[in-house]
């Protein structure tokens, strides 16, 4: 079996994580706006969560972290009948990763550019959970999308080592500027790269999260839940949750 392709990545989660402070609010309105409801916390603190859809394989999560801003972080499912945790850390620090961590079930990592990645073994999540609809029927919408967000000078070395890394075609986007990784069949979500504008000094890869949606149903849904509508493209509508989190409404239907 070839590994180069990615083959060993069965199934992704994306992790929200919020400080302490703002964590409470913030996974009341990312309960409420993608309508899963959250597990029991875990954890040695009480500090992880797993927002479970009403059907198919969680894919998002929650926790608290004790310092700094907060943002999200990837965790990359590895089938371990197919490739050892070891083995696929060895081919992320070959891609240009920075391990940060390892143990036993775990590895902590970060891309060339400084974006936070996990490394677990998948646990047999296979099932995609379909989109949801609001009350009324319409505004369907899923969160199917990690953008990476890259500082201009890190945009094409992140591109290429998330492109190696998953063994993902990378294909440039409608919009100069960014790139999408074919997600593979049974993956919940994309990847997604943009390289900013303009980034300071010292400024690192971060990423947010993006809703497929159908209508504008589902823009009056996040708004009516807490968000503020802080830009609009041609494309897509910036928002921020409650807390501050930023976001993205994408005009399509939700992969």
């Amino acid at each position: 079996m070839a590994l180069t392709d990615g083959v060993s990545f069965r199934w992704l989660t994306i992790f929200l994580d919020f400080p302490a402070a703002s964590f409470d609010p913030g996974v009341a309105f990312w309960r409420d706006v993608t309508g899963y409801g959250p597990s029991a916390a875990r954890g040695a603190d009480g500090q992880f969560a797993t927002l479970m859809p009403p059907s198919g394989d969680a894919y998002l999560q929650v926790q608290r972290i004790a310092d700094g801003a907060g943002g999200c972080h990837l965790d990359l499912h590895v089938d371990t009948g197919a490739e050892s945790l070891a083995a696929a850390a060895d081919r992320a620090a070959a891609a240009g990763a920075l391990i940060r961590h390892h143990e036993d079930g775990l590895v902590v990592a970060e891309s060339p550019g400084g974006f936070p990645f996990c490394l677990v073994s998948w646990e047999n999540e296979r099932a995609v959970p379909p989109p949801l609809a609001a009350a009324s029927g319409i505004g369907v919408s899923r969160a199917d999308t990690l953008c990476l967000d890259a500082p201009p000078g890190e945009y094409e070395r992140e591109l290429a080592f998330w492109a190696a890394l998953t063994g993902q075609q990378a294909r440039p986007a409608p919009v100069p500027g960014f790139a999408a990784l074919r997600r593979p069949d049974g993956w919940p979500a994309r990847l997604l790269l943009q390289r900013r504008d303009r980034a300071a000094p010292g400024d690192r890869t971060r990423g947010h999260v993006d809703f497929g949606c159908t209508d504008a149903a589902a823009l009056d849904r996040h708004v009516a839940l807490g968000a503020r509508v802080t830009g609009t493209q041609e494309y897509w509508t910036v928002l921020t949750d409650p807390v501050g989190r930023e976001y993205c409404l994408v005009g399509r239907a939700p992969a």
